[in-house]
């Protein structure tokens, strides 16, 4: 539902906090994908069902993490094994090498695929997949608002280099707006998420000394609330529909999609509507 100029004034009024920047997480938050076939056997070509600001048809619009999940599926399958939410939340945020550790172990391949192995056949499947990126919900709208009202923003991925070149290569413009990226190979970025490495990294890069509780960080993923936490920044949080709510802890805020976010809430500027 709309809000209204009441809402906004009381929500300005009493801010959660006092943001003066904000840092995106990528995969998931600012990008999606679009699909020409279900992403699950639970959602079928012809019940369009909207699930939040995704939805999930023939032709419909999810996050960049879904390239992970169909591609892990289709590894999955030639093991007789089926895929399973509660592992994808702990593979969220991490850096490459760590989730296919943790994927391998949990899925019980020691003995059948390493963890090499299993990114080296990701990789080639991925290639494919990543030019196909969009926009999510709200996304444009957020950050020509706040580039438009004069608020620092940084990206944080842990996509490295590469992939991020192929995610970003058709978004140009909307990158341009960032103050800086920093990503999951930059030499700062000791260790993957939960560990605060990569949203202080991105804190340090802007312009003046900027504190951690000024700080708004934009995240999909249980790890990446926990490392934003951790640096002592706030944390909105627009999780994948599938992900149990148990995964939601530790948030300052839950969101469906982006389009709900209210910048006055945060002491940021409100939206011209």
């Amino acid at each position: 539902m709309a809000s209204t100029g009441a809402d906004e004034s009381a929500a300005a009024a009493q801010p959660r906090a006092a943001i003066s920047h904000v840092i995106f997480d990528m995969d998931g938050l600012l990008l999606g994908i679009f699909f020409c076939s279900p992403p699950s056997s639970s959602i079928s070509w012809i019940q369009c069902e909207f699930l939040g600001a995704r939805f999930y048809v023939s032709g419909g619009a999810a996050d960049t993490e879904g390239f992970y999940t169909e591609v892990q599926e289709k590894i999955l399958a030639r093991y007789s094994k089926v895929f399973d939410w509660s592992v994808k939340a702990k593979m969220m945020g991490k850096k490459a090498i760590e989730s296919a550790r943790i994927f391998v172990d949990e899925f019980g391949l020691a003995g059948l695929l390493t963890p090499e192995q299993f990114l080296e056949q990701r990789e080639s499947m991925l290639q494919a997949l990543f030019p196909s990126c969009i926009k999510l919900p709200g996304v444009l709208r957020l950050v020509h608002h706040l580039h438009a009202n004069g608020i620092p923003m940084a990206v944080a991925t842990g996509s490295h280099k590469s992939h991020f070149a192929l995610k970003t290569q058709n978004h140009q413009e909307m990158f341009s707006l960032m103050h800086h990226v920093v990503m999951g190979d930059d030499p700062e970025v000791k260790a993957g998420k939960p560990s605060p490495d990569i949203f202080l990294a991105a804190m340090r890069r802007f312009e003046g000394n900027v504190e951690p509780s000024k700080c708004l960080v934009f995240e999909d993923a249980p790890s990446g609330v926990a490392a934003a936490k951790i640096a002592g920044m706030s944390a909105v949080m627009v999780p994948d529909p599938r992900l149990d709510v148990s995964y939601h802890k530790g948030a300052d805020q839950v969101l469906s999609s982006l389009l709900d976010f209210k910048p006055s809430e945060w002491g940021l500027p409100p939206f011209k509507e």
